[in-house]
């Protein structure tokens, strides 16, 4: 008789790993609050209010060409809230940004007409003057160690008289001459205040150069070692210089990027008007310093975007033409921008400590 086999013991398992333990510093955010963390979205969802709002209270706003006018005042107030945004986020200001698009302007138009010669010698020198006047206010900032606000404000009184005096001088009243007759005003009108027709809407081409530099400013912000180098001098300067940044050649390239926008913006309002007013640009630095801060810049520096700014200017757009559409009294248009103003910085510190809960 044969006796039944043992089953063979089976082989222990091996015990099974210890479960992680969460720390609390890495507790992974939800997609709400890593949204809410983009310095935009409170400008995004006011943006959306307003345009809401406006679309239900004046039915001129609907119109395509009403969008064209209001996506054209937004990109001359967006294209120079770009550079300024990017001076903000790395903690430095410039109250001269207004009367610098005037002063491009005016170099350009009475350098052309007094030595007759093509627009297009004065278009260049009124760069390298735009530019030069950023790279001195990077250079008095870095070497006299005042605050950016007082640099800029004595740039912003000595641009606002040479304006005048100089245009004066040259031509015996407060606006340039008209260049319109000029070598090369044509050539240059076409691609400074030219337009562009779609679905038989004209829309100024100051919209796609507004685009496009937004997309260059968000690709150098976020994808380049520029970008970091912003965001490390506007949140710690010292820290940023500890690690390495270039803090002085970073500071003195964020104003010549404002020169830069200045000088474009300048052109386009010469070659659109012909002419230009020396009286002009005094209180745009602030709007421009609005749209910024609408966007979620911070005014300590050290955080924000370009698309920010974007919607900031388009924001001051809908309101700057809703307005008028509505058959509102135009004189409450400062009124409104200025509640905005305190409805988008409430929003974004709300935004921001919403984003920071854990």
């Amino acid at each position: 008789m044969s006796q039944a086999t043992a089953p063979a013991a089976s082989s222990p398992s091996p015990p099974a790993p210890p479960a992680a333990q969460k720390d609390g510093r890495t507790v992974e955010r939800s997609l709400g609050r890593r949204l809410l963390a983009r310095p935009e979205v409170g400008a995004l969802i006011a943006a959306i209010g307003v345009y809401v709002f406006f679309f239900a209270v004046a039915p001129s706003f609907r119109e395509a060409g009403s969008l064209a006018t209001v996506l054209y005042q937004a990109s001359v107030m967006g294209i120079m809230a770009l550079p300024v945004a990017l001076l903000m986020i790395g903690g430095e200001f410039d109250l001269s940004a207004g009367v610098a698009v005037t002063t491009s302007a005016l170099t350009a138009a009475i350098l052309s007409f007094q030595l007759t010669v093509n627009v297009w010698t004065g278009v260049i020198v009124a760069l390298v003057v735009s530019v030069a006047v950023g790279a001195f206010n990077g250079w008095l900032l870095i070497r006299t160690g005042l605050p950016s606000f007082l640099v800029t404000l004595g740039s912003f009184l000595i641009l606002q008289g040479s304006n005048l005096a100089v245009t004066k001088i040259f031509t015996g009243n407060v606006a340039s001459d008209s260049i319109a007759d000029m070598d090369g005003f044509d050539q240059a009108k076409s691609i400074f205040a030219s337009e562009v027709t779609i679905g038989g809407v004209d829309f100024k081409i100051t919209i796609f150069y507004w685009l496009a530099f937004a997309a260059i400013a968000t690709w150098l912000l976020l994808r380049t070692k520029f970008g970091n180098w912003i965001f490390a001098v506007g949140g710690s300067q010292d820290s940023a210089r500890a690690v390495g940044v270039p803090v002085n050649f970073t500071k003195v390239a964020l104003f010549m990027g404002v020169g830069a926008g200045a000088w474009f913006v300048g052109m386009h309002l010469l070659f659109s008007f012909n002419t230009v007013q020396s009286n002009e640009g005094v209180g745009n630095e602030f709007l421009y310093i609005i749209a910024a801060v609408i966007g979620g810049c911070l005014l300590t520096g050290g955080y924000g975007s370009a698309i920010g700014p974007v919607i900031g200017a388009f924001i001051f757009g809908m309101v700057n033409q809703g307005i008028v559409y509505a058959n509102w009294n135009p004189d409450w248009f400062k009124a409104f921008l200025g509640v905005m103003l305190l409805i988008a910085a409430l929003v974004n510190l709300w935004v921001r400590r919403q984003a920071t809960r854990r």
